[in-house]
């Protein structure tokens, strides 16, 4: 837990955190007294001179205690000064003087007269100075030629010593020569002595080795060591996602993180032969402010790490979600309007590691240029840095430079601003990438971007056609966000940049998934993807405003971490923008709606019933028109797929399908006049005849068994295999039955369950789902003429194969009908599910409870929302039995930590629930369920919804009527 010290302390971002840089005169004082140290290891070699077992213990224990009380004040200091890079400095410092303390006594009184013969270094991030609180600690021994046994085995005390205390150790032990011939052929290797630092022991050894490296590893292959760092970068981008804007980074692998910070460091060290980043800024490779830059970055970044050690008790490097708000605590970042205090401290985070970008980028630019100069012949490896120019045709501002855009002159972007939005639209034309020079000449250019360019006709005419252009429009507009172009040039742009939403449901900052959203929508325009999407990609074609349609996406979400509704506020962001894009009065409202309703197809679609004409009706009359609907149909599959991988899926697709063709229906006036009860009729006769095979007997017991909700939402290929299943589970003679099918398309599993009817039945089968761990995302409740229940529920899948998927439904139907027979509890099941559940304590959702009549001709409808759980379905829809409500129809959705649950009721006699007292007692009932009185509701109900054994005789006749999802 934090101390009131700790968290009383508002560092936030605003604030210079200048001041609390590491510096070379760290005061290591009161860390530790080694002097002391030596002499309590002395007293214990004194009582114990010929017991060694106790001698090791207590020498064990003396350094563990040394060690334990030095890093408990560093943790102490890390508040104090808030400075990360001193935390990790001093902890470093502090395994110097433990190693030392070892060392000395290993080679004194252990394994005398080994003192010269081998020496200590570190190497790693140990060998930078540099520890977090949970790293490995990573050594070389360095040894003389031929080393004896006796020096192994001085090594090996060391290391079981430090193993003992609970240290994770990396080591190597190995000649000079060893080291110099490994060095040649294995790139970590080399990487790992070009950090070596010398800690205790034969130093001339250490000397040795860096004379030699440098002489026979670094000369000559700076290049080589360059490209191969890089290319070792970007492939650890591509394992993590390649985005630097994942809500939940890697501090020190994820892009941007310190590991792209250690390769800078690296390459320069490696290939100026610098040993500290500030001698880049005497070779003219880095501005001052720009080391500033890097100061801060690291600081930054270890920060962050060295609290995430320490709060976790382990080596974590993953930012999750559970930690981020204790982390923004112990950083001092507090709440402000509109954004959460883990909000801010999460934009600091990634503004922080877009600057590590932008460095990476200027360092390149300057390594081409001193390439260039020494060497402009070299090829192969590095060619890369060849200087080759030519010029673009109707672009003289420009050269292409081996197929990477770069300024003709240093001069290009001061003469005419506008070049520097005619760059990204000159690269987007012929396909060329940016040449570092260009991008750190941009990076020094950005106060050119003020209000005369934001106007300027040209700079926007520009804009629009990279933003719609034919070709990679989202890789454009994310060279342009990465180079700090995109939210100077739209500052409302600018201010959703590096901006994160605390949820589970959203996977990157808002400025990435605009992007990402635009880069589907130029797929989708492209004609790819057709099996994800078929229906958008079939009416892209025929939208008449193309234009309108990429700024809409862009700017769908422009206006989140605001007070104001971001929708609401975002279509007013937007007016304003479309005049300065030169969009028409027709294009700029078609915009501001769509902007405006961006969130309401997905929402009906996934929480509301799509059999209901009601729903229909009200969604068509907020739409208006069949060219808004094909619009707002495109911009939502972007939107969700946008979100983050995984997040579309075809159930949704097929949701959204459905939403658009029924009221594609009624908005060209296509809705049946035809009556219910004769459309019911038609149905049951079409069912009729499709069991043709069968005796008449069977035709006409097994057609008679539905209503007419049944008969109109289920289609009739799904009516014959129902019937098929409820002929076979009768003449089997089984009174519970379940069947188990997998839609790939959809990613779904459809369970479908026949049972005697009961109150509480979906409220058991939820639970034994949640058991199972399978999550509803649908339930269909439909009651026989004969007092059964034939309940289908969908289930999201799981595992790509359907032979893996079939099984995974047979456990769970396995499941349910072990708990609907009795043959286990329920509340025992949820309760063990519940211990391996994933906790969401990080996460705040208010429940809340709506219940509304007029979303539906027929039903009230009960929304609820809270936070997720295992059990949480079943608890809710026990209480809803307890109400003596009937659940006709449920739609469940799931947005990362949170849920939206709908139900649509009916009273015990088929009606709305009617009078405000009645619904007065649902709401504080259902809030009880879900809200913070949760666990005494839960016990409470736990035995309630258990079930007795089902045997035949319970089967009675039964009127309710039932209604589909």
């Amino acid at each position: 837990m934090l101390t009131k010290h700790q968290i009383g302390r508002d560092r936030s971002r605003e604030q210079d955190r200048s001041a609390r840089m590491a510096s070379s005169d760290i005061d290591f004082s009161g860390l530790i007294d080694r002097a002391y140290l030596e002499q309590q290891c002395g007293a214990a070699l004194a009582a114990n001179r010929n017991r060694p077992d106790l001698l090791r213990a207590d020498l064990l224990a003396l350094l563990k205690r040394a060690s334990s009380e030095g890093r408990k004040k560093i943790h102490d200091l890390l508040f104090t000064d808030g400075s990360g890079l001193n935390c990790a400095q001093r902890i470093s410092w502090l395994q110097d003087q433990i190693l030392t303390v070892l060392f000395d006594f290993t080679t004194q009184h252990v394994f005398p007269k080994q003192r010269e013969t081998f020496c200590v270094t570190a190497v790693g991030g140990y060998g930078r100075n540099t520890l977090a609180p949970g790293s490995d600690i990573d050594l070389l021994f360095i040894f003389q030629p031929n080393p004896g046994e006796e020096t192994h085995k001085a090594v090996e005390f060391m290391l079981y010593i430090l193993w003992d205390m609970g240290f994770k150790v990396g080591h190597a032990t190995r000649t000079i020569n060893e080291c110099i011939a490994l060095s040649k052929s294995d790139m970590t290797i080399r990487t790992a002595i070009l950090e070596m630092r010398y800690i205790c022991g034969n130093q001339a050894l250490a000397t040795e080795l860096e004379t030699r490296f440098d002489k026979e590893i670094v000369a000559g292959t700076g290049p080589q060591f360059v490209a191969a760092k890089l290319a070792e970068r970007d492939e650890r981008h591509r394992k993590a996602g390649d985005t630097r804007y994942l809500v939940e980074p890697n501090v020190k692998e994820g892009k941007g993180g310190l590991r792209d910070l250690h390769t800078l460091f690296w390459i320069s060290k490696y290939y100026y032969r610098v040993r500290s980043a500030a001698e880049l800024v005497n070779r003219g490779v880095l501005s001052k402010q720009e080391l500033q830059l890097f100061r801060k970055a690291d600081d930054f970044l270890w920060a962050v790490r060295c609290h995430m050690h320490f709060v976790t008790g382990k080596a974590e490097e993953r930012l999750s979600f559970d930690i981020q708000p204790e982390i923004a605590a112990a950083l001092g970042y507090h709440s402000r309007p509109g954004l959460s205090a883990v909000e801010r401290f999460m934009k600091h985070y990634f503004l922080v590691a877009k600057d590590v970008g932008d460095l990476t980028r200027i360092l390149c630019a300057a390594l081409e240029d001193e390439q260039a100069k020494s060497a402009p012949g070299i090829t192969g490896v590095i060619s890369r840095f060849a200087h080759r120019a030519r010029k673009i045709a109707g672009a003289t501002e420009f050269v292409d430079d081996r197929g990477r855009i770069a300024p003709a002159d240093p001069e290009v972007f001061k003469r005419d601003p506008v070049n520097i939005i005619k760059l990204f639209h000159i690269a987007d034309i012929h396909g060329l990438e940016f040449h570092p020079e260009a991008l750190k000449r941009i990076a020094r250019s950005l106060g050119l971007i003020d209000n005369t360019l934001r106007e300027s006709e040209e700079a926007n005419r520009l804009f629009m056609s990279i933003l719609t252009s034919r070709h990679d429009p989202a890789l454009m507009l994310r060279r342009m966000n990465e180079a700090g172009v995109l939210g100077r040039f739209i500052p409302d742009f600018g201010k959703i940049v590096a901006m994160m939403q605390f949820s589970m449901y959203h996977h990157y900052t808002v400025d990435e998934h605009l992007i990402r959203a635009v880069d589907v929508l130029a797929e989708i325009d492209k004609g790819k993807a057709d099996d994800l999407h078929p229906l958008v990609n079939k009416l892209m074609p025929t939208i008449e405003d193309r234009d309108a349609l990429y700024v809409a996406v862009l700017l769908h979400d422009i206006a989140k971490g605001r007070l104001e509704d971001h929708s609401i506020a975002g279509a007013r962001v937007a007016r304003k923008l479309c005049a300065r894009f030169d969009l028409s009065h027709k294009q700029t409202e078609t915009v501001v709606w769509l902007i405006e309703e961006h969130l309401i197809m997905s929402m009906v679609a996934q929480t509301r019933d799509l059999t209901d004409r009601k729903t229909i009706i009200d969604f068509a009359d907020r739409v208006q028109s069949l060219e808004r609907l094909k619009m707002l149909t495109i911009l939502t599959v972007c939107d969700i797929r946008a979100v983050g991988p995984g997040v579309w899926n075809g159930w949704k697709g097929q949701l959204i399908r459905t939403l658009y063709y029924e009221t594609e229906l009624l908005l060209g006036g296509g809705f049946s006049e035809t009556s219910r009860k004769e459309r019911a009729a038609i149905a049951s006769q079409e069912l009729y005849a499709a069991l043709s095979d069968w005796s008449e007997k069977d035709r006409s017991t097994y057609t008679r068994l539905h209503y007419e909700p049944y008969l109109l939402s289920v289609p009739l290929e799904d009516q014959v295999r129902h019937a098929k299943f409820l002929r076979a589970t009768d003449e089997a003679g089984r009174v519970l039955s379940t069947e188990v099918r997998t839609d790939s398309f959809r990613a779904i599993t459809e369970i479908t369950i026949l049972s005697p009817d009961h109150p509480r039945l979906l409220a058991v089968i939820a639970g034994a789902c949640a058991a199972a761990g399978a999550n509803i995302v649908n339930a269909q409740i439909f009651t026989t003429s004969d007092g059964r229940a034939l309940d289908t529920i969908h289930v999201s899948r799981e595992f790509p194969n359907d032979e893996d998927e079939l099984r995974r439904g047979a456990t769970i139907s396995r499941m349910i009908e072990d708990v609907l027979s009795g043959r286990k509890r329920l509340p025992e099941v949820i309760a063990t599910r519940a211990k391996k559940a994933r906790k969401s304590k990080a996460f705040i959702v208010p429940p809340s409870v709506s219940i509304t009549n007029s979303l539906s001709n027929k039903f009230t409808v009960i929304e609820v929302e809270c936070l997720d759980r295992p059990g949480l379905l079943s608890e809710v829809t026990a209480a809803i039995a307890d109400l003596s409500l009937d659940i006709q129809s449920a739609r469940i959705t799931t947005f990362g930590e949170k849920v939206i649950d709908t139900f649509y009721v009916t009273d015990l006699v088929g009606q709305k629930v009617s009078g405000d007292s009645r619904r007065a007692n649902i709401m504080t009932r259902l809030k009880a369920v879900i809200g913070d009185e949760a666990d005494e509701e839960r016990s409470r109900t736990a035995s309630a919804t258990a079930m007795p054994a089902l045997k035949p005789a319970t089967i009675t006749a039964s009127s309710k009527t039932g209604q589909t999802s």
